[in-house]
C-alpha cells in the first residue's frame, strides 16, 4: 500500500531528506516554522502544508528538529485527541528522556512511535549516504522500512525503546574526538614541514582512513567551515554523552577531555561555523599560523 508522508523542520538535514523522500514519488507535506524555507521542496513534487494538523492525516510524519524542546511543541500541535498520524519517525538528535516522553505523548494520541537519529550532514544525504539508526517496537520500523529506504544507503534496527538515542549519541561522541584527533596530527605533520592536503591524502588512504576522515579533508586543507554541525551542537551531545556515562558508571576521560576542547570552542563566539574549528584552535595553540592550500581535494561523497 503506498503510503503518505509528512515532514516537519526543512533545515539543513530535513530539507535534503524530505526532497529525497519527494524525487522517489513519495507523497509528501512538509511544515517549517520558516515558510519560505519550505516552499522551494514543491519544486521536487513536495507539498507545502500552512499548518502542523495539517499533517494529521498523513500515514507517516517524520520530525527534524534541533532541540528537545522543539520537538515537543510540534507534536503539541501535530497531536491531539482526535488522534495523529500512523506514525511519527523522528530524526532528531535527543536525549533518550525527551524520547521516551515524545514516545509517551505519540502513544495518548494513538500514535506509533519510531526514533531514527541520523549520521551525516546535508552534502551526504544528497549524495545518498545518510545512515538511519531505529529503535521501538519492531513492527513499527517494519512499517516504514519502505520509506526509510529512500532517504540513504541504510537503516539500522537496533532494539526497543530509546536504544537508538544512545547509539547516535554515542556516534557523534566519537566524531568530536576524531576531530580533536585529526585536528593535532594535521597540526603536527604541518608544523613539521607537511602540506595538509599532502599529510590528510596520506592518511585517508592508509588502514586508519574513513569516510568521515575524507570529508572533513577538504574543510581542513580549505579552511572552509560552512557549516555541516556547529560546536553549540557537538557540545549538546558530548553533554548528553557525558551524562550518559555517568548514569551507567562508564568512565570516558578523553571524551570529557574532548568536550572541554569543543567548549573551547564555543567560548571563541564562533558558534555559525563547522566544529572543524577545531583544527583552528589546535593551530592557535601550536603557535601556527594557518593559510588556505589552493588544491582539489576528494571529499568522498561524489554521487
Amino acid at each position: 500500500m503506498t503510503q503518505t508522508a509528512g515532514w516537519i523542520g526543512t533545515g539543513r538535514m530535513g530539507f535534503p531528506m524530505a526532497a529525497r523522500l519527494a524525487a522517489a514519488g513519495v507523497d509528501v507535506a512538509v511544515w517549517n516554522r520558516t515558510r519560505a524555507k519550505a516552499e522551494p521542496l514543491r519544486e521536487h513534487g513536495a507539498h507545502v502544508s500552512d499548518t502542523i494538523a495539517g499533517l494529521r492525516d498523513r500515514d507517516v510524519v517524520f520530525t527534524m528538529v534541533a532541540t528537545s524542546d522543539d520537538l515537543t511543541q510540534v507534536l503539541g500541535e501535530l497531536l491531539d485527541d482526535g488522534g495523529g498520524p500512523g506514525v511519527v519517525v523522528d530524526c532528531s538528535t535527543i536525549s533518550p528522556e525527551a524520547s521516551a516522553a515524545a514516545r509517551e505523548a505519540c502513544a495518548r494520541a494513538g500514535t506509533e512511535f519510531l526514533a531514527a537519529p541520523v549520521s551525516g550532514n546535508g552534502k551526504v544525504v544528497r549524495a545518498g549516504l545518510l545512515g538511519i539508526v531505529c529503535s521501538g517496537p519492531r513492527e513499527t520500523y517494519d512499517r516504514v522500512a519502505g520509506l526509510l529506504a529512500h532517504l540513504g544507503r541504510s537503516a539500522t534496527y537496533v532494539g526497543e525503546g530509546e536504544t537508538a538515542r544512545l547509539v547516535k549519541i554515542a556516534h557523534n561522541l566519537l566524531l568530536g574526538v576524531v576531530t580533536q584527533t585529526l585536528a593535532e596530527i594535521t597540526v603536527l605533520a604541518e608544523k613539521g614541514g607537511v602540506p595538509r592536503h599532502a599529510f590528510l591524502e596520506f592518511l585517508n588512504d592508509s588502514v586508519v582512513g574513513s569516510a568521515f576522515t575524507r570529508y572533513k579533508s577538504p574543510a581542513f586543507v580549505h579552511l572552509d567551515y560552512t557549516p555541516t554541525f556547529t560546536p553549540v551542537l557537538l557540545r549538546k551531545d558530548f553533554d548528553l554523552g557525558l551524562s550518559a556515562a555517568r548514569a551507567l558508571d562508564v568512565p570516558m576521560p578523553v571524551t570529557a577531555l574532548t568536550a572541554q576542547l569543543v567548549q573551547a570552542a564555543v567560548g571563541t563566539g564562533r558558534t555559525g561555523e563547522d566544529f572543524a574549528i577545531l583544527l583552528d584552535l589546535q593551530a592557535a595553540a601550536s603557535g601556527l599560523e594557518l593559510k588556505p592550500e589552493d588544491v582539489p581535494v576528494d571529499d568522498g561523497l561524489a554521487s
